[in-house]
């Protein structure tokens, strides 16, 4: 007799957003004192209006911790509840130790912990790595979490044009956090995952230092690159993932409630829309009013909607990380 084939899903999610919000007109008088830019000229080349930034004596693990117990609560567990905890973000508190364990401190947990790393697609790589230790018997129930403060990475006092123009794809950034629960369930869960990776590209854009080749140094944390470069090798190999997905599962657009995509301008994602077909209106636009809020991006999303999901409703979340990769997921509510 065939045994079923056991199923791990998401089961509760939160979201934690910083108090400090600014317009991104604040945010340019802030750091072009002197460039003599045009008015407004963030807002329009980004379409972001406002974002929200960490406070001094904030953390990203600040805002994982409150996206968590705001997702352990929509569970109606307890911290000791859990006994995985994965910490999935592009930053970090500090460099050692994991930030996880800053995270399960304040939290009060006993759950086994550590860090998952891969720029914006950190959360949902977490959420994946949770299904598969979930799946080996390795832990019953998972807490992912991210903390994002991608915002003090920005070069807020540019040294010229070339400088600026260096950093512009800093200026996108605001800060977020995100957390789910993840767990065996019953019926529906996490049905499909596929990822592409094109490393070779990894130079593209990224924080060079905090590492053994540039440990130390402020020049080398600032977030650098080229926007338009990595938007042209993510059209180049995106297409594929997707097409390869909906082979696999015989699922079209008009099975999904909701598509969550990352979002890093508003620019992007129209071009996201017109490659992909996907319909409009099932996305969750995020990027006006918080930013790139890096891998807290598709946790924020999925927390905005959760409400209005019922069980049966799937939802496609599509990931697009520096490094560079992309992920997909397809995951039904149960």
């Amino acid at each position: 007799m065939d045994l079923p084939i056991p199923r791990v899903g998401i089961t509760a999610v939160g979201s934690y957003l910083p108090a400090r919000q600014l317009t991104s007109q604040q945010l340019q008088d802030e750091v072009t004192a002197g460039l003599r830019l045009p008015e407004r000229m963030f807002e329009k080349a980004t379409g972001i209006v406002t974002r929200y930034f960490a406070a001094e004596g904030e953390y990203a693990s600040t805002l994982a911790l409150g996206a968590a117990r705001r997702a352990l609560d929509a569970r109606g567990i307890d911290p000791l509840d859990i006994d995985l905890l994965l910490y999935a973000s592009a930053t970090r508190d500090v460099c050692e130790p994991a930030t996880a364990h800053l995270v399960q401190a304040e939290l009060g947990s006993r759950a086994h912990a550590l860090d998952v790393s891969n720029a914006c697609n950190s959360f949902l790589n977490g959420i994946d790595l949770a299904r598969a230790m979930i799946l080996a018997g390795r832990a019953r129930r998972a807490l992912v979490v991210t903390g994002e403060t991608p915002s003090r990475a920005m070069r807020r006092d540019p040294g010229g044009l070339a400088d600026f123009r260096e950093g512009f794809a800093g200026y996108t950034f605001g800060d977020a956090g995100a957390a789910v629960v993840v767990e065996p369930v019953e019926r529906g869960g996490i049905l499909d995952v596929e990822t592409e990776t094109a490393s070779e590209h990894w130079a593209v854009g990224g924080i060079p230092g905090g590492g053994s080749r540039h440990p130390r140094g402020d020049e080398y944390s600032y977030f650098r690159g080229g926007g338009k470069e990595l938007r042209g090798v993510f059209e180049k190999i995106g297409g594929d993932i997707l097409t390869r997905v909906a082979a696999r599962t015989g699922l079209g657009w008009d099975a999904y409630a909701r598509v969550l995509v990352h979002q890093v301008t508003v620019p992007y994602l129209e071009r996201f829309v017109e490659l992909t077909g996907v319909p409009a209106e099932k996305l969750v636009l995020t990027v006006p009013d918080l930013g790139n809020i890096a891998s807290a991006t598709l946790g924020v999303q999925l927390d905005r909607v959760k409400d209005a999901l019922n069980p049966g409703d799937r939802v496609l979340l599509v990931g697009l990380g520096g490094g560079v990769s992309l992920m997909t997921m397809v995951w039904e509510v149960s």
